[in-house]
Order: structure tokens, then sequence, then C-alpha cells
């Protein structure tokens, strides 16, 4: 494995820490999307998707502060409340265990009088997800891979046999390639980084709340809501808050635009709570495609990438890598959680990138008054 930075630079190290069942579109969306067969198969998946995560860290003992207690989806209005009862309902038929929360069941849950209602998905969890990336490289190279860290790949080169990767000035040869780079794509492949719309997210760690924050989601699920522009919120082991939304970390975390969001939401969902200090502060990026499904891209003979996680990456990349290391090592092409795509090259919109920003920008410079 060729790694540009450190094991877990960018999403994988950055993530929300919510591992979520399924993708962001209602179940009979994505079997309208891929089709009965392929749809449902997906949904298999996808619906395992914890669990798969789970049992690898078990099975590896990897230090994470994993956590089984679910995931709370709220609704912060009734239109969003009626999105989550139709999730509900798709998911139950399907059986699903999921609880439909009404506006005092999800204050019970979370702490907070915020919401309208949630969907509590008693499959999911949270982790620290940074430790599941550095423990997977771990037992990756207890089981012999090399990890070559550090090191970028300026090219990429068709040969007979395969491929010629220029590193650094140095040139490895390989019968196959993944391109694992998802949001943080770059010109190694023409095309491929402007096949999806990046979108910044950033968090806020608060110092450990001790009691303070006893009442803030005290069966330790992770919550996200259903806003246009989502708000996410855990607490970790040590019993750190840390909130997060769309859009990039403006100052530092004791100062400027993202802390003013942060106390002031903070505030507003839990009014006994006190003010809070924040230690830590990080933003990365999300590869959101135009369906908000995932894709595996065959990009030419031997060399595939999995891209667009939309905001789910601790199961999408679990599950995409593991299908793509049974597909390489001889596996049937007809297992992968999506069909093989090929890359389809479109004129970026060079305006969407500009505009995300200042939507997101705004929502923290409103939302902090």
């Amino acid at each position: 494995m060729i790694e540009a930075h450190d094991i877990g630079h960018g999403g994988s190290g950055r993530n929300v820490g919510l591992v979520n069942a399924g993708v962001w579109l209602h179940p009979s969306k994505v079997i309208a999307t891929l089709g009965a067969e392929r749809g449902a198969h997906f949904m298999r998946q996808f619906a395992a998707g914890p669990e798969t995560v789970f049992n690898l860290i078990e099975r590896h003992q990897i230090n994470c502060e994993a956590s089984r207690s679910g995931t709370i989806h709220a609704a912060t209005s009734p239109s969003g409340l009626r999105d989550l009862e139709t999730r509900w309902r798709e998911w139950s038929a399907m059986g699903a265990p999921v609880d439909f929360l009404d506006a005092r069941a999800v204050a019970a849950r979370t702490g907070s009088r915020g919401f309208f209602g949630a969907l509590l998905d008693h499959r999911a969890g949270t982790i620290n997800p940074m430790g599941y990336c550095r423990g997977l490289a771990r037992q990756a190279i207890a089981a012999g891979a090399r990890i070559a860290t550090n090191r970028k790949v300026q090219q990429l080169e068709k040969t007979p046999g395969g491929w010629r990767l220029h590193i650094d000035g140095a040139v490895l040869q390989a019968n196959t390639v993944v391109l694992a780079t998802n949001a943080y794509s770059d010109n190694l492949w023409p095309g491929l980084a402007h096949s999806y719309d990046s979108i910044s997210y950033f968090q806020l760690a608060t110092d450990p709340l001790g009691a303070r924050a006893a009442s803030i989601l005290p069966g330790g699920q992770g919550l996200w809501d259903t806003g246009k522009i989502m708000m996410s919120l855990r607490r970790d082991k040590a019993g750190r808050l840390i909130i997060g939304s769309m859009g990039a970390m403006i100052g530092t975390p004791q100062k400027g635009v993202s802390q003013r969001w942060a106390s002031r939401k903070l505030a507003r969902l839990f009014p006994d709570l006190g003010p809070v200090e924040f230690t830590n502060g990080w933003d990365g990026q999300i590869a959101m495609t135009p369906d908000h499904l995932p894709r595996i891209h065959q990009l030419d003979d031997g060399l595939f990438t999995p891209v667009g996680y939309n905001g789910r990456g601790i199961t999408t990349g679990t599950i995409f890598g593991m299908a793509i290391a049974e597909l390489l090592t001889g596996g049937d092409k007809a297992n992968l959680p999506v069909a093989l795509t090929h890359l389809q090259q479109s004129r970026p919109n060079r305006l969407m990138p500009a505009l995300y920003r200042i939507v997101f920008a705004a929502n923290q410079i409103v939302r902090g008054l």
C-alpha cells in the first residue's frame, strides 16, 4: 500500500465516527435506482454493514472505542419527522431492528427537547475512526502487507504486464492497482476528481465533561439530524462531546466562527450544560455522487477505484475494501456490492464547490450569532 501521508490521513481518520447501516437514500429508492436484484443485493450487504465492522473489531481486538448502542437520526422539523417515519416503515418491512421515537422519547435518549422525533437504529453504533483505521493497518502488516507512508504516486503508466507506478523517483511494477483516494483524489487519473462533489465537514471536541454531560446521549448512541446542513454529535469514552456540521473549520477550537457555532448549538440543544471549552478541531472531505450511491469503477484493465462514499465512509470503505480484495484474489465480480462501472467523463462545475463553501460558512456565521 502506498500512502501519500500518514495512516488515517483524510476522511479515514476524520470521519464522524457513526457506524450506520444503509446509505443516504431510502431502501426503496436504492432498489428503484439499482434494480430489484442488484438493489436487494446491495441493501443486504449495507444493512449488515455495522455488523461487518464490529465483527472485524472484535475478531482483531482493535482498540477504537467501539460502542454498539445504536445511532439516533433526529428530526429537526415536521418534514424531517415524516421522512424518518417513511424510513422506519421501509426498514421495519425488511425486518431491521429500528424504533420510531416521538419527541418525548427522543428527549429521554438525547437529553434535548430540540427534536420532533427520531429513528433509533439498533444495528448501528460509534467508533473512534482513527483508532479503527490504524488498527486495520496493524492487522494488515501482521498478515504480511507492506505499507509505505509519506510516499506519493506521481504517475500511473500502463505496461504489457500491468502498471508501472512512479513514486518519488522510484518505480514499482504491479499487476493490479486500486486507487483508494475517494474524496482526496487528484489529477493522477484524469476525470476522477471531477466525478463527485467534494464537501467539507468539520468537528470540534470539548474537554472531558464528566457528570456535567451525563444526561446527554446517556445510552452512548451517536446522533445525526435531518437538517439540510447536517449536524452530528457523539460522546467519546473520555466524556468529550464531539459536535460537527457540513463546512470547513473556520478559526481555531478556542476562537472563531466554528467555535461560536458549536457553542451556540450546544447551548440551544442543552441549555443546562453551561459554557464549554473546545480543545480540538478538524475538518475533512466527503465525496458526494449525484445519486448519493457509491461506485466501484474499473478505470482500465487491472485498475479499480471505489469512490463516492457519501458520508458513510466507515461501513462503505470496509464493505468495498473486503469486496475488492475478494475480487482481486479470484472472486466473482457478481458478488461485488455494486456492479463495476466505467468512469463517466464529465465537465466539472467549478461553481458548485464555491457555492457549497459560501452556504456552509454562512450557516456557521448565522447560527453562531
